[in-house]
């Protein structure tokens, strides 16, 4: 390890400068000797940097979110060049340029944070051991050594002897005892960090083999900053565990605010951002804007969250526009189904459907107000209408009607206008219960 910081030794004079500026604002606040003192010195290191390092988190978020979206080509690439590697490796680069996609950028925060852990690193061990370093000189030395957090020495590990933590004054069960919990905090902070990141921020519709490595990393990183972290002095452990809390913080903003399209998290954001342009009748912040014309802009290409969230504007009314802005609709509603159709319906006007007539009132030729129809709107009379006429009051059959108008048949003709069967009649059973 002392190989690794000695090869990082150019940064430790910046580093040690930073932390003696902010020592000498915390000193005067509680004491230029006390733990806290120095502990918020090498926190306020943390923020620094990655306040400095948020231009590279945004761009392994889209790295990250890129990489998400490739997955399933790079897996077609794989499979159609399994048994040849070399065009497998050229066509994922030719895939990566085409893209703009960097599988590096995801590592950026992390690369450029090695060489401030491990100068800090330096710093610290040469504090244990009693040399001066960087802009430390011997009566800042002489404070850090005294410098305690709650009980353990800055420059204390959990491997240390008892004679060694004897000498900077403290106590081996206090030392290990504060090591422990801030060790189990840290591999704790970690992996809720990347639980998070799996169960509320992936999309879940696409089931990749980066999802599987994320997975993995999940219960590797915790085991692996529990092992290194025995052999870390206590200040290294305080910059690590505040930058692992800060790591947190700054993923659920993102989580929240910008989240991966087909996530949990995009579900939740979207029924928020539902109820607050509801509510005002328009997006207000840029980031809305932003998020609505990117779903107005995908189409039919939108995901469930997606058409639920353009669906829920259309029913309040409001129609989304391609700029990201939300006006109210023109007596038109357009609804979006699972497959990306979309119906369009008139929504001032709904179609009122007829009432539905009784049988009386389709006999005796009235509407469903009782008004009497008109003439040429009465239903004409089908064969299978039966006639209101009595049963002796048609013509029979056995007696055709005679007449210098009459003509063979018209008596059947007759019957079988009004409904009757020609032949003798089957008598009615009675009715099955």
């Amino acid at each position: 390890m002392d190989t690794i910081a000695g090869l990082f030794s150019f940064i430790t004079t910046p580093v040690s400068w930073v932390i003696v500026q902010f020592h000498a604002v915390y000193g005067k606040i509680f004491g230029p000797d006390t733990g806290w003192a120095w502990g918020l010195s090498i926190v306020s290191l943390v923020i620094l940097i990655r306040i400095c390092l948020i231009p590279l988190f945004v761009k392994q978020i889209k790295a990250t979110r890129a990489m998400q979206t490739l997955q399933p080509e790079m897996k077609k690439i794989q499979e159609r060049y399994k048994n040849d590697k070399q065009r497998q490796s050229e066509e994922m680069m030719k895939l990566y340029k085409e893209t703009g996609t960097n599988p590096l950028s995801s590592c950026l925060p992390i690369l450029a944070q090695s060489p401030f852990f491990f100068a800090l690193y330096h710093v610290l061990n040469a504090i244990a051991t009693g040399k001066t370093i960087g802009v430390i000189n011997e009566d800042l030395l002489a404070s850090a050594r005294d410098a305690h957090i709650f009980g353990a020495p800055l420059a204390a590990k959990f491997t240390d002897s008892a004679e060694t933590v004897a000498a900077l004054g403290a106590t081996l069960t206090d030392v290990r005892v504060v090591t422990a919990i801030m060790i189990v905090m840290m591999s704790a902070s970690q992996f809720y960090t990347q639980r998070q990141l799996m169960t509320k921020n992936v999309d879940t519709t696409v089931k990749t083999p980066f999802m599987q490595q994320q997975k993995m990393l999940m219960y590797v990183f915790p085991v692996m900053f529990a092992v290194f972290g025995i052999n870390f002095p206590v200040g290294v452990l305080v910059y690590w565990l505040t930058t692992n809390v800060w790591t947190m913080g700054q993923q659920m903003y993102v989580i929240r605010n910008n989240p991966t399209p087909g996530s949990k998290a995009q579900a939740a954001y979207l029924e928020r951002l539902q109820k607050h342009v509801t509510q005002h009748g328009k997006t207000r912040r840029r980031s809305e804007k932003a998020i609505v014309k990117a779903i107005v802009a995908k189409g039919r290409d939108r995901n469930e969250f997606e058409r639920k969230f353009i669906n829920g504007l259309t029913k309040a009314g409001l129609v989304a526009q391609p700029d990201g802005l939300v006006v109210k609709g023109e007596g038109t509603t357009v609804v979006e189904a699972e497959d990306g159709t979309t119906t369009t319906a008139a929504a001032a006007h709904k179609r009122q459907q007829p009432k539905r007539q009784s049988k009386s009132q389709r006999q005796s030729g009235t509407t469903a107000t009782g008004t009497a129809k008109p003439a040429d709107e009465s239903e004409p009379k089908t064969s299978l209408t039966k006639s209101d006429e009595p049963q002796d009051a048609k013509p029979s059959a056995a007696k055709p009607a005679t007449g210098s108008g009459s003509k063979p048949g018209a008596g059947t003709r007759s019957k079988a206008q009004s409904g009757q069967r020609k032949g003798p009649q089957r008598p009615k059973s009675p009715s099955k219960k």
